[in-house]
């Protein structure tokens, strides 16, 4: 069985205004899906907003106090409160802690054996910090979902994300702890917010080496992408040998998404996909718990995006030649006004790619070996094997 969560009451987060973070996303994507056939026959697991005994595993009993009190509040900036990248807005502790509970109820799932696989397309807020809101996310549902599996029956997790953004928040709540481990691929620190994520950013204490950052260069296409993911994440899996994979699948890695310099299609979001889920075939016994995350062109890029991750963890693979179904053209078509929607569920783009073959030069294949050679050694890796 696959556990879905969705409810429209996660529409609720909703920065407001004309904030890129458009829930807008969100039911488009649910709209397509079901279109499609995608969600035939599965029953929808309703999120319940976590407690604060659970949200207090990563955050800080102040924060939860500032969140709650925001939107009566003149807002300063404290707690990354108020700011453009975070507007306080209406019930914005209940809207996030139900983003929370949601991961949580798919968590949950699969630690009861109710479900190998489990997806929350509205989760994935992974820069939210103990003590302060980042980057469009209040709470770390990412981190707390993990938080609560090393509580109930798990040891070893492995975090990946593939969002364009360096998943930082994660990353912090984990540094130091060695049953995790996170990667990111995301674009290089220099070039975009938050400017972490560097390869030299390694964890600490008994977590040294289980951060691990992959600065991809701008202009990164699919082939890049997927030769830069292969030399990395499959080797430090294997030896890191988790029982479950957790993903964040933002799709603002997208050529035309507004906030980013990466060069993806959905072609190529598609074919990530489809290896996170042989990956977690190979390693976890079947076990990947999917959330979502970033994302900013609303109507050509996000629904069709994430579409193919619900149809893959759900083994009901869409082809990207499938026409988009007209009544979702339709209603999409009022919502966009002049923004011209595509005709497919896929770009056209070139998913094939060469592996890496141990050399260093430029672009890619030097974002390859920078991770390579100061993760590798220490999982006991050798760094210039392409075997390895």
């Amino acid at each position: 069985m696959v556990a879905v969560v969705w409810d429209e009451e996660l529409l609720g987060y909703d920065l407001g205004g004309s904030h890129p973070l458009d829930p807008i996303r969100l039911d488009l994507t649910i709209r397509l899906a079901s279109e499609l056939g995608v969600l035939d026959g599965v029953p929808l697991q309703a999120p319940v907003a976590a407690p604060d005994e659970e949200l207090l595993r990563v955050h800080d009993a102040e924060y939860l106090r500032a969140v709650r009190a925001a939107p009566g509040t003149a807002q300063d900036g404290r707690h990354g409160l108020g700011t453009p990248d975070n507007p306080v807005f209406e019930r914005m502790h209940e809207a996030s802690a139900l983003v929370v509970g949601g991961s949580l109820v798919a968590a949950r799932q699969i630690a009861s054996g109710a479900a190998r696989r489990a997806v929350n397309i509205a989760g994935g807020l992974h820069h939210a910090m103990r003590g302060h809101a980042a980057g469009f996310c209040v709470y770390n549902d990412c981190a707390v979902a993990i938080s609560w599996l090393l509580d109930n029956g798990f040891e070893r997790i492995a975090y990946l994300d593939i969002d364009v953004h360096h998943g930082d928040g994660v990353q912090a709540a984990f540094y130091g702890d060695p049953r995790v481990l996170t990667v990111s691929m995301h674009q290089h620190p220099l070039t975009l917010w938050p400017c972490t994520g560097h390869p030299t950013e390694l964890g600490a204490g008994e977590g040294h080496g289980t951060a691990v950052n992959v600065a991809l260069p701008p202009g990164t296409r699919d082939a890049q992408w997927l030769r830069a993911f292969h030399a990395v994440v499959p080797p430090l899996l294997r030896s890191f040998r988790p029982q479950l994979l957790v993903t964040q699948c933002g799709v603002d890695t997208h050529i035309e998404d507004p906030l980013a310099d990466l060069a993806l299609s959905v072609d190529g979001h598609r074919a990530a996909y489809r290896a996170l889920r042989e990956l977690a075939a190979e390693l976890t016994d079947g076990r990947w718990l999917a959330l979502g995350g970033g994302g900013y062109q609303l109507f050509r890029v996000v629904p069709r995006a994430w579409t193919h991750l619900l149809a893959t963890v759900l083994d009901r693979d869409v082809d990207p030649a499938t026409p988009l179904p007209a009544g979702w053209v339709a209603h999409a078509a009022r919502l966009a006004g002049r923004h011209p929607l595509p005709r497919t569920m896929g770009d056209g783009g070139d998913v094939e790619f060469e592996r890496w073959s141990g050399e260093g030069g430029t672009g890619i294949d030097a974002a390859i070996v920078a991770t390579r050679r100061v993760v590798f050694p220490l999982h006991g890796l050798d760094p210039d094997d392409p075997r390895d």
